[in-house]
């Protein structure tokens, strides 16, 4: 006989939960990028602007390891949206940390505009950051 309280300890059904979350919090997550930059992303991207996508790149890869190690550190569902919640909150405010400690620089200006040595730097940011934020979520 089928099992609901089963159904839910299947590792393929809570795999599937989480990758399913996680891709639901990404896209949320870009969608909040793409209102504080000055650049439409992925408009910009289908464009060729390299820095763009770099940035973009480096901000998925950063939300996507601040989940894994949310993740492999969490029993629940529940709690591991909650700490991905808050290591992508971190990972935002290390962006607009970026912007105010470079003021010589406008980043945001300077990725859209294509600057390539920009938005290399921005998207190393993202995934240097993410490793901290992820390696302090417990």
């Amino acid at each position: 006989m089928f099992k609901v309280s089963g159904f839910w300890e299947n590792i393929v059904v809570e795999t599937a939960a989480r990758y399913s979350v996680v891709i639901l919090c990404t896209l949320v997550f870009l969608a909040i990028f793409e209102i504080v930059t000055s650049y439409k992303n992925w408009e910009e991207i289908k464009k060729g602007n390299f820095a763009v996508a770099m940035a973009t790149g480096g901000k998925i890869f950063g939300i996507a390891t601040i989940f894994r190690y949310s993740i492999q550190h969490n029993d629940t569902l529940l709690i591991s949206i909650g700490w991905g919640m808050l290591g992508f909150f971190l990972l935002l405010v290390g962006y607009f940390i970026f912007e105010f400690l470079t003021p010589m620089l406008k980043v945001d200006e300077e990725i859209g505009n294509g600057n390539k040595a920009v938005g290399f730097i921005s998207m190393m940011i993202s995934i240097g950051l993410a490793y901290v934020i992820g390696a302090s979520i417990g």
